[in-house]
């Protein structure tokens, strides 16, 4: 492998984007985390090798090129993250509901679209998702999942009210009016928290989405 550039470094290892076999893939490399953390690292390494195995077949996710004890190689996607490219187009954020749509007819959720960099905006316009690590699987269509999944619609609006907000209609406009009880408990005791460990202990640098803007609902 050759032609290896660092996207990302922290306490989890790194992420790389490499030359391999004629293409380019991304490579989540769990060999440079921190000693001590490096167990965890491969256990989310793990679990989002196994939510991409699950979304093989849709549009706008990556797919496992190899997995190993300690590297995942996914295909590459050629995208603009959501803060970067800044879409005003409501089609593309329809697009992108319906790709969250299709995630959840898989029996999985995002659970981490509230930062804008896991959101791509393809050469074609079209949206893709990155970063699995968070996602959970489920067989079941529990009240638990769909809560869950509601929250990662709830995330794609905001970034739609943020970028285009004359697109909402009113149902859209009562969803995030109206957040779970859960994502209410989350603002007000453990997001304060998660971002501190997060950005002061762990370092990670990713833009937050809507809590960086200030939004509260």
């Amino acid at each position: 492998m050759t032609d290896s550039k660092i996207l990302k470094k922290d306490l989890f290892g790194e992420i790389r984007l490499l030359a391999h076999g004629g293409t380019r893939v991304i490579v989540r490399d769990t060999r440079e985390a921190a000693a001590g953390l490096r167990w965890l690292a491969r256990v989310l390494m793990r679990r989002e090798a196994r939510i991409l195995a699950l979304l093989a077949e849709v549009d706008g996710v990556a797919d496992v090129v190899q997995l190993e004890s300690d590297r995942l190689l996914r295909s590459y996607i050629d995208g603009i993250p959501l803060h970067h490219s800044r879409p005003t187009d409501p089609d593309f954020f329809a697009a992108a509901t319906r790709l969250r749509r299709a995630i959840q007819r898989a029996g999985i959720v995002h659970n981490d679209l509230a930062k804008e960099p896991n959101i791509l905006v393809r050469a074609d316009g079209s949206p893709a998702f990155i970063d699995f690590q968070m996602a959970w699987h489920s067989s079941t269509r529990s009240k638990l999942f769909r809560i869950a999944a509601r929250e990662d619609l709830r995330h794609l609006l905001k970034h739609r009210r943020y970028y285009c907000p004359d697109s909402l209609t009113r149902r859209e406009q009562e969803i995030l009016a109206n957040p779970s009880l859960a994502a209410k408990v989350w603002r007000n005791s453990a997001k304060p928290v998660y971002l501190f460990v997060t950005r002061r202990v762990l370092g990670w640098a990713d833009r937050e989405g809507a809590g960086d803007r200030g939004e509260r609902a």
